[in-house]
C-alpha cells in the first residue's frame, strides 16, 4: 500500500468513530497526477446524494503533461461503495454532528486508487485543549521515565 495523502488536520478537528475504504472514480491524468504525489485533503468533505457518495474539494493537482486532458482540480468525484454501505453511512450522517471526511489516498497492492473515509463527529474546542494537555502530560510521563 502506497500512501498518496493524509488528513492530518481531520484527525485534529473531529473524533473519528468509523473508517471505510471505497474506490473512487478519476480521469487518466488524475491518476498520473497522483503517481507524482500531488493531492491535497485538507478542506475535502464526503455528500451522499440520491444513493450515492461524491468527494467535494478534494485538490488533485493538474498532470503537467496532460495538456487538454486535464480536469478540473477540486471537481467533484464518486465514490465506490456498495449499495448497503452507503444506506448505512447515510443513516448515521442523518444524525446530529455527524460528518464523512476522507482521512487518506492511497493505491492499493493492485495499484488501484482507494480512498479511506472517515464517520466523524466534531470536536469542541474545549475537548482539543484537552487533547493536548493529554499529549503533553504523556510527553512530561517518558521524559521523566527516560532520566531513570
Amino acid at each position: 500500500m502506497k500512501v498518496i495523502a493524509n488528513n492530518r488536520k481531520a484527525r485534529h478537528d473531529y473524533h473519528i468513530d468509523d473508517d471505510f475504504e471505497a474506490g473512487i472514480v478519476l480521469k487518466g491524468t488524475e491518476v498520473k497526477s497522483l503517481r507524482n504525489g500531488n493531492c491535497s485533503l485538507k478542506d475535502g468533505f464526503v455528500q451522499i446524494d440520491k444513493g450515492e457518495a461524491f468527494l467535494y474539494n478534494v485538490h488533485i493537482a493538474p498532470y503537467e503533461q496532460g495538456n487538454q486532458f486535464n480536469v478540473d482540480p477540486t471537481r467533484k468525484r464518486k465514490l465506490l461503495f456498495h449499495k448497503k454501505e452507503i444506506a448505512r453511512l447515510e443513516g448515521r450522517v442523518r444524525e446530529k454532528g455527524y460528518t464523512l471526511v476522507p482521512l487518506q489516498i492511497y493505491f492499493n497492492d493492485r495499484s488501484k486508487v482507494k480512498v479511506k473515509v472517515g464517520l466523524a463527529k466534531g470536536l469542541a474546542k474545549y475537548d482539543k485543549r484537552a487533547q493536548i494537555k493529554k499529549r503533553e502530560q504523556n510527553r512530561e510521563m517518558e521524559r521523566a521515565m527516560k532520566n531513570y
